[in-house]
């Protein structure tokens, strides 16, 4: 199985509005709710492409408990670690005239010692079963900034591959962990490096402890750097929508080509399609599986350079 962790998982509710105008009043025109938080929308779509994946984390009072509700009848495996507090709420707003969204994300609920450790326990048995993991999103308060590299070193102990989706210091403390994969996007990989170059800034990280560096582009699709090579996979033209969890898809595009052993240009021409049909799907935590199979042979891979 594939483990994912969501440390501050949240109930996605994503509001429709005809057109979004500031500071004035709303009807809205559709309401959905979903389980969110980056590694449940990766884990979801795991599934979506066959894969057995389970969640961790933490989730806990009334918020916590609809999540875990709506959460049960997907195919993700539940082992999410119950905690005092409640957990956040996400609130993405989509602009059907302009195909915008305003996204609103609340800090979430403060995590003890003893629920981490808590956490910590049940992390090290589940990885007795992962061929892969994945760390992702905020570190929510209570949690030290240094959790996912301990995190990282704990899956290196137990001899499983390790994917970091973060931001931030957390992102800068667990790449000193030695992680197997990065993905950062374009913002983040900037903020931690001091570059805005792609690819200069993607070898920066390569350097600070990442094995592999997988950068988010946005439209322009994704670049890889790895000990093999370096690779840009661009879609064959932009799409409109809801980008919220596009990235997420991303991820559960390079596990499953991980976990398949497919070849790097196989694996990031996979995240690029998932990505880009997520932005077609109404929630995070979805693709259009429909455009995903049109995209995916028409998303160009390119070599750009060897690695250094």
């Amino acid at each position: 199985m594939i483990l994912t962790v969501t440390l501050n998982a949240a109930l996605d509710i994503t509001y429709t509005v005809p057109v979004l105008t500031p500071h004035a009043s709303h009807r809205v025109r559709e309401v959905r709710e979903r389980p969110g938080g980056k590694g449940l929308n990766v884990a979801r779509v795991l599934a979506a492409l066959g894969h057995e994946s389970v969640v961790t984390g933490f989730a806990g009072g009334p918020v916590g408990a609809v999540l875990r509700d709506l959460l049960a009848p997907l195919a993700p495996h539940d082992a999410l670690v119950p905690i005092a507090g409640t957990s956040r709420r996400t609130l993405a707003v989509v602009d059907d005239a302009s195909g915008d969204t305003t996204q609103l994300n609340e800090t979430g609920p403060t995590v003890s010692p003893a629920e981490w450790a808590a956490f910590l326990s049940s992390y090290d048995s589940l990885l007795r079963e992962a061929r892969a993991v994945a760390l992702c999103g905020s570190l929510p308060p209570g949690i030290h900034v240094g959790a996912y590299a301990q995190l990282v070193r704990r899956a290196h102990a137990a001899d499983v591959p390790v994917l970091l989706d973060t931001s931030g210091e957390p992102l800068r403390r667990g790449i000193a962990a030695r992680p197997d994969l990065v993905k950062p996007n374009a913002d983040e990989l900037a903020r931690l490096t001091g570059s805005r170059e792609p690819l200069r800034a993607a070898r920066d990280a390569r350097r600070r402890g990442a094995h592999t560096v997988v950068a988010s582009l946005g439209p322009d699709g994704v670049l890889a750097a790895t000990p093999e090579g370096v690779w840009q996979a661009t879609p064959p033209a932009p799409v409109k929508g809801n980008p919220t969890g596009a990235g997420d898809s991303a991820v559960a595009g390079l596990l499953s080509g991980l976990v398949e052993r497919l070849p790097w240009p196989e694996r990031l021409a996979r995240a690029v399609a998932l990505s880009a049909a997520t932005v077609l799907a109404p929630a995070a935590g979805e693709f259009d599986a429909v455009a995903y199979e049109d995209l995916l042979p028409r998303i160009a891979v390119t070599e750009r350079v060897a690695a250094a």
